[in-house]
C-alpha cells in the first residue's frame, strides 16, 4: 500500500514540476518552436486548459495567467484526499 502512496505522491510532483517549467519557461523565453517547451506544452497542456477555461468563464481576464497556480493547489488537493482514502 505504502508503494501505490509514493507512487501517487511522485506523480503529482512530477506534474507540479513540468507545470512550474512549463510556467518558467514562458517567462524567459518566447520561442514556441522549441522543442523543450513543445514537450512541456503537449504534457501540461490538457491539465491547464481546463483551469484556463474556468478562469476566462469567471472574468479574470489579467496579463497574468493563474491557470498553473489553480492547477497545482487542485493537484496537491486531489493527492492528499486520494491519500487519505487509501
Amino acid at each position: 500500500m505504502w508503494r501505490l502512496r509514493s507512487a501517487i505522491s511522485y506523480f503529482i510532483e512530477v506534474i507540479n514540476f513540468l507545470i512550474i517549467a512549463r510556467a518558467l519557461f514562458s517567462w524567459f523565453s518566447r520561442d514556441y518552436s522549441n522543442p523543450i517547451y513543445n514537450f512541456l506544452y503537449q504534457l501540461t497542456e490538457p491539465i491547464l486548459a481546463p483551469f484556463r477555461a474556468i478562469q476566462e468563464r469567471l472574468g479574470i481576464r489579467l496579463m497574468i495567467d493563474f491557470s498553473p497556480i489553480f492547477a497545482i493547489v487542485t493537484l496537491n488537493i486531489l493527492r492528499n484526499i486520494i491519500l487519505r482514502l487509501l
